[in-house]
């Protein structure tokens, strides 16, 4: 049996390695090809970061990742364009100084990661300094993609005033792409809320919010075929001495709908394969639905 991806975000790792993955790349190609800005919003330990970098990945060209996937044929791997990776889940930021820290870090990082010299200060300008100097350098329009947009807000919900700061922080480095149409490919955020695009994003109303629309229901999570074709040796044997009833395993973790086909949560069907199937609350002894439902 392949190994469970418990705790891995990471696409090639799962790829190179003899780890189990549900094909995701379908909604991936349909929104490279339909779309340029997306924001999705999912609970936490949801599959959003593995997804997310399924994007970078496909982007980037990286064929030999994708051979037996629905992508692997009709995808132009010619092409292979710069991407700009950030990624606020790790860390906590409690000031405005921190933010600002964090961001150009991401950047200076990215030049590094590009060789290029990234020599204004602020965020917005340096921002949009890296996203030029990306596409001039590869002559490629440029991807950036945006995981747990939201964190820094998250992480001061309490403290109203610390929230504004973050909010107004993060102004500064998303207000930047809505001025670098044709330098950009696609975007793509994630995030566990939903907070007033006119607030935070600051005018960025081209972004497509696929939260709740049917075509991406089943983005994150596992459907009720992936769970008896991926799993089935799983299914097999539970560990308990049979197979799996699926409907006690339906009633327990195929409660979760965002607009189309109800999904399983991934982190509970993982940890109850792990655990040889036993019956518990997994994702929500985390505290990842309460976080979700309150924002």
């Amino acid at each position: 049996m392949k190994k469970l991806p418990l705790g891995i975000q990471g696409f090639e790792k799962i790829r190179t390695d003899t780890y189990l993955y549900i094909d995701k790349t379908q909604q991936a190609f349909a929104m490279a090809e339909q779309g340029t800005y997306y924001f999705l919003s999912r609970p936490r330990r949801f599959g959003k970061s593995l997804f997310l970098d399924t994007l970078k990945c496909l982007f980037e060209g990286r064929k030999e990742l994708f051979k037996g996937l629905f992508v692997y044929d009709i995808w132009d791997w010619d092409k292979a364009y710069p991407v700009i990776r950030i990624d606020f889940s790790k860390g906590l930021v409690k000031t405005k100084n921190e933010l600002k820290d964090k961001i150009g870090a991401f950047i200076r990082q990215a030049g590094r990661d590009f060789n290029l010299e990234i020599q204004e200060a602020g965020t917005s300008n340096a921002f949009e300094e890296l996203i030029r100097k990306c596409h001039d350098r590869y002559n490629m329009p440029v991807v950036i993609l945006i995981d747990e947009y939201d964190k820094p807000i998250l992480d001061n919900i309490t403290d109203n005033d610390t929230a504004l700061i973050m909010r107004d922080g993060l102004r500064d480095l998303y207000s930047v792409i809505k001025g670098m149409d044709p330098f950009i490919r696609f975007v793509f955020l994630t995030g566990v809320s939903k907070f007033s695009k006119m607030n935070l994003f600051s005018g960025f109303n081209n972004l497509t919010d696929i939260t709740l629309d049917d075509r991406y229901a089943t983005i994150c999570g596992y459907t009720q075929a992936d769970v008896e074709t991926g799993f089935k040796e799983y299914l097999a044997n539970s560990g308990s001495g049979g197979p799996v009833n699926l409907l006690e395993l339906a009633k327990w973790y195929n409660g979760y709908s965002f607009g189309g086909e109800p999904v399983y949560n991934p982190y509970d069907i993982l940890l109850f394969f792990d655990k040889g199937g036993q019956y518990k609350n997994y994702w929500f002894e985390t505290g990842s639905l309460k976080i979700w439902n309150r924002c």
